[in-house]
């Protein structure tokens, strides 16, 4: 099984580094890294192309923002199956990819997804928040749930039999994609349970308040758009539900 996997930057100078390495430390063997940058002009680009050959495609060109980087990488990859990893993220250890081959493998699902920890920014080993996925049931979606995106894995199919990210969504790209292929179309789905991916603090859809009250109403767009109704409680229930994500603790190494 080929595995792709896309990282997006733009003036991600910063923590580049960290996150090609994470990558490229990966044991899997069959793994082909895709890096699109929106036209960095910090450092980045010449970051990335320090790495030589290790990166199959890099792309640095202007985009429309960070969903149409994230398409274009797709439409690059040639991998079975297809991982997404932002320029702020890492993988947590170097086996992340081998037990996401091995799930599937083990489950035949067209996705797999896992845990995912935020942590500072500065100090990765400093969690604030654990999302634990837990076990997706048919009609998780109605009660707020959704997976982790960064820790999710996608038969390369999946996106050529249902789409791509619609980029007129600001934040809820993902969110939208995420109901479109899973309570939509209803893709099989497993667990991996464990923690793959550190997210550093600071997401663009809950930054502010505004942004929190923006996202709400593309989060109600992303039905709209796919022609099914949420319960009256859905999309107060899915910012609430993350209140749990500050108490939660990570398992034990």
């Amino acid at each position: 099984m080929n595995v792709s996997i896309i990282t997006v930057v733009y003036n991600g100078a910063e923590t580049i580094r960290d996150c090609i390495d994470s990558v490229l430390n990966q044991t899997y063997p069959h793994l082909e890294y895709i890096v699109i940058d929106g036209g960095s002009t910090d450092g980045t680009a010449d970051i990335v192309r320090s790495y030589g050959a290790k990166i199959a495609h890099f792309v640095s060109e202007p985009d429309q923002g960070i969903y149409d980087a994230m398409n274009k990488g797709i439409r690059l990859a040639t991998g079975d199956v297809i991982g997404l990893l932002n320029a702020d993220d890492l993988y947590c250890h170097e086996n992340v990819v081998s037990h996401i081959v091995a799930k599937l493998n083990q489950t035949s699902t067209d996705a797999v997804y896992s845990d995912l920890a935020y942590v500072d920014r500065s100090d990765t080993k400093r969690v604030l928040r654990y999302w634990a996925g837990g076990i997706y049931e048919a009609g998780h979606f109605l009660w707020g749930w959704m997976p982790a995106h960064p820790t999710l894995f996608v038969r390369r199919r999946v996106y050529q039999q249902y789409g791509l990210f619609v980029t007129t969504l600001r934040s809820a790209a993902d969110y939208e994609l995420m109901l479109r292929f899973i309570h939509r179309h209803g893709i099989t789905l497993s667990y991996l349970n464990e923690l793959t991916v550190l997210m550093r603090v600071g997401g663009i859809s809950n930054q502010t308040l505004g942004h929190r009250v923006r996202a709400n109403r593309e989060d109600s767009e992303a039905w709209r758009m796919n022609g099914i109704k949420p319960y009256f409680f859905t999309l107060w229930l899915k910012p609430l539900r993350k209140l749990g994500q500050f108490v939660r603790k990570p398992p034990p190494d």
